[in-house]
């Protein structure tokens, strides 16, 4: 993990501020999702992109039945 030197502190609900230079650099834009993810002592955030629940690729994803599925995984489940 790189270190950039930035340090912020977490507001009175909780939030921290992402500065402008990180956001562009990440291509994270106001009202984006981000994931956020727990590892040891770490918190890791991490912009959202729809993945297929078997087989986690994020490429030509479709909504089948409120989940998201890759096409290959979903032809799979249709030869079942």
């Amino acid at each position: 993990m790189k270190s950039t030197g930035i340090v912020r502190k977490v507001d009175e609900l909780g939030r921290i501020v992402l500065p402008i230079e990180m956001r562009r650099t990440l291509d994270i834009e106001e009202k984006d999702a981000l994931e956020i993810y727990v590892e040891g002592s770490s918190v890791i955030l991490k912009k959202y992109k729809p993945s297929c629940i078997f087989c986690d690729t994020t490429k030509d994803i479709v909504v089948f039945k409120g989940k998201n599925i890759c096409p290959k995984c979903l032809k799979e489940l249709k030869e079942l």
